[in-house]
């Protein structure tokens, strides 16, 4: 082995390599698995789908149904569900491959969905991780998209519903739309070559692209060095942490075979996209209580809330009802990939940030999130209003009513309460550098005046809660220059102005207390 090693040097450079890698340190703390989870998921899914793909046939040839499964014997059906349903209950092991290939794509949008939002919540996004930010949402678009186009494979009454769906959204798009049907169906709908193109996209194109997406994101985070939270000895310039070999990496492995595990147990025990029970597709069919894979609930909330507005322009009808929801769906998600630009150009910050914010002290960035998740989970709800109605006893009606209101309403609400949460989470931290932590001790003093006992915090304490930056607000220059010219701001600057206000201006922020003040309060000068 030590000689294999040495030629694979000489020609690889592997000694080098090792050196400058294997001893590259990680920061522990528990939301960095987020991102693992991620990766872990993504291999599974990339082992189970080859198995997968060894039995499943992609064509929507018909044949009569003669596997095991008896209630549909004799049933014609589609070359791709015949061969989902011999993989299901014919192929030894089958039925919990796919299982497990279905849930680890659930679980990867999950990790991904969560994963980014930590990312947003801690500032991990700013300079210079904004191409990483990019690749990460890219990553997560993708995954949404081909765990569409995944469960659309078997050709059952359920993924056709969601099929149908789509073949609708795109005859909503203006005179184009017809086009495109026809060129994605190969002709009226279903046609006869959708299953097998949304088999090459889903098994070579998207994942080849994710795959490339996955390894420019991880050498980007090799190369950039993780973000760390704040705590003593720890700066922009370095990271606290473990070394990647061998205490990382056993970690490292030790969590792949747990999220492996966690996956198989979930796909034995809860089945996900019953095939069986729905039948195969049949265009004059539609399963009742028809819902797609949770990550593209929202775009059927859109769909469902929006009214069924129809125009006519020129002889040709626009249909609103479906066509304004296809124009918000990416917007919905472009809000939150765009805000960390957004961010920057109000700060101005060109400096590179390593430690990772706590949400408390970025007040307007944490609302902001908060109400984009309300606005994601309203539009989850509208998009199953029908079992909510069903399950419930309530009007569907009613529950669209209410969604509709709730998606202008309901991020407001969450971005005031959110906003106002963790400006008071900042005020009780100032109070504890300021006064100490509470003991619970009463002490009587010579007046007669009772007062509870508060100690000082540690030093690593103090540190945490004082080491964050203030953005100051960006101010305006001065309406006349020094030679008494005046000089007006342009628009891009008085909106640069009036956003800085309100991100980091009085009432968005509260100031954290100086060395000074510590040092007056605790020097027994001020009121203990």
């Amino acid at each position: 082995m030590e000689a294999l090693v040495d030629w694979t040097d000489g020609r690889l450079g592997v000694y080098g390599l090792s050196k400058s890698n294997l001893r590259k340190i990680f920061p522990d703390h528990w939301s960095f698995m987020l991102g693992e989870i991620c990766l872990y998921t993504f291999i599974i899914i990339i082992l189970t789908g080859v198995w997968l793909t060894l039995f499943f046939i992609p064509s929507m040839g018909e044949v009569t149904y003669e596997g095991s499964y008896v209630p549909l014997q004799g049933i014609p059906m589609s070359e791709a569900f015949a061969s989902t349903m011999r993989i299901s209950f014919d192929i030894r092991g089958g039925l919990l491959i796919r299982q497990i290939h279905h849930w680890a794509a659930i679980v990867f949008v999950a990790a991904m969905f969560v994963h980014m939002m930590r990312v947003f919540f801690t500032g991990a996004f700013r300079k210079p991780r904004e191409i990483n930010w990019l690749f990460g949402a890219g990553l997560l678009i993708l995954g949404m998209f081909d765990g569409f186009m995944g469960y659309s494979l078997p050709d059952d009454l359920l993924s056709g519903t969601g099929i149908r769906f789509m073949e609708g959204a795109l005859l909503a798009v203006p005179i184009v739309g017809t086009y495109l049907m026809f060129f994605l169906f190969g002709g009226q709908f279903p046609g006869t070559a959708i299953v097998p193109r949304l088999f090459t996209v889903h098994v070579l194109l998207i994942p080849g692209i994710m795959l490339g997406l996955l390894v420019a994101h991880l050498i980007l985070v090799f190369y950039h060095k993780h973000t760390q939270f704040a705590g003593p000895g720890r700066t922009n310039d370095n990271v606290v942490g473990m070394p990647l070999m061998p205490v990382y990496m056993a970690k490292a492995g030790g969590f792949f075979f747990l999220v492996f595990g966690m996956v198989a147990a979930m796909s034995a025990v809860a089945t996900v996209n019953p095939i069986w029970a729905y039948g195969p597709y049949r265009p004059d069919q539609v399963s009742t209580d028809a819902q797609p894979d949770w990550y593209m609930g929202f775009s059927e909330g859109l769909i469902r809330i929006m009214p069924g507005w129809e125009i006519g322009l020129w002889g040709h009808t626009l249909n609103l009802g479906v066509f304004v929801p296809l124009m918000i769906f990416p917007l919905v998600l472009v809000a939150i990939w765009a805000y960390p630009f957004l961010e920057a150009w109000i700060t101005g910050d060109r400096g590179e940030h390593h430690i990772a914010d706590r949400p408390r002290n970025a007040p307007v960035r944490t609302a902001f999130g908060a109400a984009w998740i309300s606005l994601y989970l309203i539009l989850l709800a509208a998009g199953g209003n029908d079992l909510l109605a069903t399950h419930l006893h309530l009007s569907i009606n009613a529950i669209t009513n209410a969604a509709r209101i709730g998606f202008f309403v309901g991020p407001v609400i969450v971005f005031v309460i959110t906003k106002r949460w963790c400006l008071g989470l900042q005020r009780r931290d100032k109070e504890k550098v300021l006064h100490g932590r509470e003991t619970g001790v009463i002490k009587r003093l010579q007046h007669g005046e009772f007062i509870e006992v508060h100690a000082p915090l540690p030093p690593e304490r103090l540190h945490t809660l004082t080491a964050h930056e203030q953005v100051e607000p960006f101010e305006l220059p001065a309406e006349v220059d020094e030679n008494g010219v005046a000089r007006r701001a342009g628009l891009w600057a008085r909106t640069r102005a009036r956003l800085s206000r309100g991100f980091y201006g009085e009432g968005s922020q509260i100031a954290k207390p100086t060395a000074e003040e510590h040092h007056e309060i605790t020097s027994g000068h001020g009121h203990h």
